[in-house]
């Protein structure tokens, strides 16, 4: 009998963790599946382990080969999987019971090349959210693409998708060696599919290392494993470059905001291969859009400017202010005819370093926070409570504007301010004349800084609606 699903599971020296995987897939919802074990040149007692499922479990297939890496492993064992669907498995991970049964089942039921599915990191047995993986799966999706859905960019793993075989065989996927052999063949996968079913559901439990040998991603400040990083994110433009150059750019903005925090981690740590470090450092942001450089928050930015420049004890002093704040750095203004705004970081301003001003400038990090926290009736109006504020910026605001909107007219409200960030203002139900909803927009303004926005839900997060039932005038309630 052909098997629905082929699950290819390569691993090497994981004794401690590999009994738990092998539970994890045996016990699939979807039953109708061949687990094809790899063992990658194990000296530990992986291969017990594995042999033990292989005689319990006719579904278990185990073969071996001489310690080539994760990357032919796998391929030796796509050259033999049957099943009309494939996914892949790392041997410390863990899959939940109904994974396989809802990939398998979109796949069938929309006819896409692949699915995918949210992920949640493994800590000492506690789930937690996977930081690779934020934001992806929020709004999930079927029949999509990652031209159109671009924050598929960020999910950058292959285990936690289920292929279509003859797509994968099609398209000529097929694993480098070497270190993140995955990153490459995610991203090709993701672009030459047709269409790209996403699933909200978590389908995958990644574990961090506790015990045992450590994994690729716990050397991942080692210098040679940040080579071979650098070498599948070139791997990785090349082919984004030839075949969806307009995906480049969020490329480069995640390289900066997660890829780089391992290089900075290795030179906090470095002494005698500070040197390497530094022409690596330089090697990767050569690799990336000089524009998108540009754009990257200014903290980060600075951290560049310092790695470009050869600063390592500077560099250790902002990434320490960096994890020394609870929150968020600020943002002050400068300038008295012109008001330019800049991250209060180390080294502004430095004679002695003379940074551009233009790598601290955080003008575009400036965001509106604007929501209301409370609204009652007094028994001749309403009277709303609203905060206003600017995110990073711990200045009141010099101008604030609030009106009702129903999509074609436009209440003005009387304000007063209350405290720091406090507004407090009336409603009158007659001026209304319609039931709504309304919304409530904002416009503030502070030192050439001027937004404007809706307001916000104080305990949903939702934006913010005002109607009026039965089109009544007085004493009504307000279903926000």
């Amino acid at each position: 009998m052909i098997p629905l699903l082929s699950v290819v599971v390569p691993f090497h020296n994981v004794e401690p963790y590999i009994t738990e995987c092998l539970k994890s897939l045996a016990a699939q919802t979807l039953d109708d599946i061949e687990v094809i074990l790899v063992d990658d040149g194990s000296v530990d007692g992986s291969r017990r382990v594995a042999e033990d499922f292989a005689a319990r479990d006719e579904r278990f297939v185990l073969i071996g080969q001489r310690n080539l890496g994760p990357g032919p492993a796998r391929n030796q064992a796509v050259r033999q999987a049957r099943g009309t669907y494939l996914t892949f498995a790392d041997s410390d991970d863990v899959v939940p019971p109904e994974a396989y049964e809802l990939l398998v089942g979109k796949l069938a039921e929309t006819g896409s090349d692949l699915a995918c599915g949210a992920v949640r990191r493994l800590v000492d047995g506690e789930l937690e959210e996977s930081v690779l993986h934020e934001k992806v799966f929020r709004r999930p999706q079927l029949c999509t693409h990652i031209t159109d859905k671009q924050v598929l960019i960020r999910d950058r793993t292959v285990w936690n998708k289920v292929y279509r075989r003859d797509f994968w065989e099609r398209c000529g996927l097929r694993f480098p060696s070497g270190i993140y052999e995955d990153v490459p063949v995610a991203m090709q996968a993701h672009v030459l599919a047709t269409s790209v079913d996403m699933v909200g559901e978590v389908v995958y439990h990644w574990r961090k290392r506790e015990e045992g040998e450590h994994s690729i991603t716990q050397r991942r400040s080692e210098l040679p494993n940040l080579r071979e990083r650098l070498a599948a994110i070139q791997s990785v433009r090349a082919f984004l470059d030839e075949r969806a150059p307009e995906l480049l750019d969020g490329f480069d903005a995640l390289v900066l905001e997660k890829d780089t925090v391992f290089l900075f981690q290795a030179l906090e740590r470095a002494e005698e291969e500070a040197g390497p470090l530094l022409d690596l450092g330089r090697a990767w942001m050569a690799a990336l859009g000089p524009h998108v450089l540009a754009s990257a928050p200014s903290l980060r930015r600075l951290e560049l400017h310092l790695l470009g420049r050869g600063l390592i004890s500077e560099l250790r002093a902002v990434r320490d202010f960096r994890r020394g704040r609870e929150d968020v750095a600020r943002v002050v203004p400068r300038g008295l005819r012109v008001t330019n705004w800049y991250g209060d970081y180390p080294f502004f301003r430095s004679r002695r370093l003379r940074i551009p001003d233009e790598v601290f400038d955080a003008r575009d990090e400036v965001k509106l926070i604007a929501r209301v926290d409370d609204c009652e009736w007094t028994g001749a109006e309403y009277r709303l409570r609203a905060h206003v504020a600017f995110h990073r910026v711990d200045r009141k605001i010099s101008k604030v504007g609030l009106w009702l909107c129903d999509g074609n007219r436009r209440v003005p409200l009387e304000t007063r301010r209350r405290g720091r960030y406090g507004v407090v203002a009336s409603i009158d139900p007659s001026r209304l004349h319609g039931a709504g909803p309304w919304r409530l927009q904002v416009r503030a303004e502070l030192r050439g800084l001027v937004f404007k926005g809706w307001c916000r839900d104080g305990e949903s997060g939702s934006a913010w609606r005002f109607s009026v039932p039965g089109w009544s005038r007085s004493g009504m309630d307000i279903p926000q």
